[in-house]
């Protein structure tokens, strides 16, 4: 066993954990005051619900191993429970679990995403059993379709999933997926979207009503997710090596050029770079390296992070032009992001991309996988969602949502004035 390996997934693994509390703080600052403890609760349930799903059979559904090509809803019984995965086998450069909790990092972080477009309206308890029931059919055999690929000794594929192994070897080359873009990004913007529409307009929703109530929590918000996504993008490797430190350069490239390019869009377009336009550049930026990081050269991603940033910043606007309240933009960074860095790699994905080979194959499947895990997950959010808001309900009260849903929610205030409280 490497112990170097090991110690380089389990770094990883604990930076992506710390995405979500980032997250947390990044969306409990955009929204109003009255709101930011259950906006945060929304990420912090998702952290404990994912995190024991996970143990008991999310990681079974998600990497069921097998040989050839995987089915799309497969899973391993033996790993329920993760019993099976406690012993270390002989040869293998680093412990099953040390990518057992890797991945489970990924799937928390996946569904705590997907809250941003309900903000300051959604019940906690209905969003816990969406999360539960969209974790369930959705993030886990959407992540076998993409994560769970197997190599031979030869380097060729051994088993995978079809986005994966499927395309490689039905079209010559699969689908390049290095963290998550598909996965991740698109699945989740995908769902929100659906979620938006489910639980409907926020009360007096039009463009400048409803502004960040703590600009300072969303820097420090972006700051905890940048930090983390070096563990997301370099940790996919799976080695402390030479494409992880590739990953890890883009993946201050890319957002770096996309927080340039979002102020400058602001500059241009409202006459004032923001705080939280920086914030939210840098995070579009993120987005859209995810699936990119290892395939692009550093002065690639940069270009990519130039279009993230000045495409994302104009895409947050549609929300008000289609008519759907996506409350943190996570149709515009993520949906949006997550499809440009998928589409770019096949244009400008080493060797293969268009400017490479030629060849418009990478852009086709590129553009299959992506497409597929957008319908697949907008079309079962908005079956679950409206499920459960035809039942028990996911959207609360107006007069609650008028008065801030921290005190009917959760009991709490996320600010007390000194001397309010005896």
């Amino acid at each position: 066993m490497d112990q170097g390996n090991t110690a380089f997934m389990l770094i990883a693994a604990a930076l992506v954990l710390l995405m979500t509390p980032g997250l947390a703080f990044f969306y409990g600052g955009l929204v109003k005051a009255k709101s930011v403890i259950s906006m945060m609760m929304l990420s912090f349930g998702a952290l404990g619900l994912i995190g024991v799903l996970w143990v008991i059979y999310g990681y079974a559904i998600a990497f069921p191993g097998s040989e050839g090509l995987v089915p799309p809803w497969s899973i391993d019984w033996s790993a329920i429970g993760l019993t099976s995965l406690l012993e270390v086998p002989e040869g293998a450069a680093y412990p099953p679990l040390a990518f057992v909790a890797f991945q489970a990092t990924f799937a928390i972080l996946t569904v705590a995403l997907v809250s941003g477009a309900i903000a300051d309206r959604a019940k906690f308890g209905s969003w816990m059993i969406f999360a539960a029931i969209w974790a369930t059919i959705v993030y886990f055999p959407v992540a076998s379709w993409v994560f769970n690929f197997g190599l031979a000794e030869d380097g060729s594929f051994a088993y995978g999933g079809w986005i994966t192994y499927g395309m490689q070897e039905w079209f010559g080359v699969g689908a390049i997926d290095f963290a998550g873009g598909t996965a991740v990004h698109i699945n989740a913007g995908a769902a929100a979207l659906a979620l938006a529409l489910v639980l409907g307009k926020r009360l007096g929703f039009q463009k400048g009503v409803h502004v960040p109530h703590n600009p300072p929590f969303v820097l420090l918000g972006a700051g905890l997710l940048w930090f983390g996504w070096f563990g997301f993008n370099a940790g996919s490797e799976l080695a402390a090596d030479g494409t992880a430190a590739v990953a890890f350069v883009n993946t201050i490239a890319a957002p770096a050029a996309a927080l340039l390019a979002w102020l400058l869009v602001e500059k241009i377009k409202d006459g004032k770079p923001t705080s939280v336009g920086a914030a939210s550049g840098a995070v579009a930026g993120l987005v859209a390296i995810t699936p990119a990081c290892a395939a692009l050269t550093p002065i690639w991603a940069i270009v990519l992070g130039l279009v993230a940033g000045a495409v994302c910043a104009l895409a947050i606007e549609l929300k008000y032009k289609w008519g759907f309240d996506d409350s943190l933009d996570v149709v515009g960074i993520h949906l949006v992001g997550g499809l440009l860095g998928t589409l770019y790699l096949g244009f400008f994905a080493n060797n293969t991309g268009l400017i490479y080979s030629g060849d418009l194959t990478q852009l086709m499947v590129q553009a299959i996988a992506a497409i597929a895990v957008l319908v697949y997950s907008f079309v079962l959010a908005y079956a679950i969602g409206w499920g459960i808001e035809k039942t028990i309900g996911f959207r609360v009260k107006n007069e609650d949502e008028v008065a801030g849903i921290d005190t009917v929610v959760h009991g709490e205030e996320g600010y007390v004035l000194e001397g309010a409280r005896v």
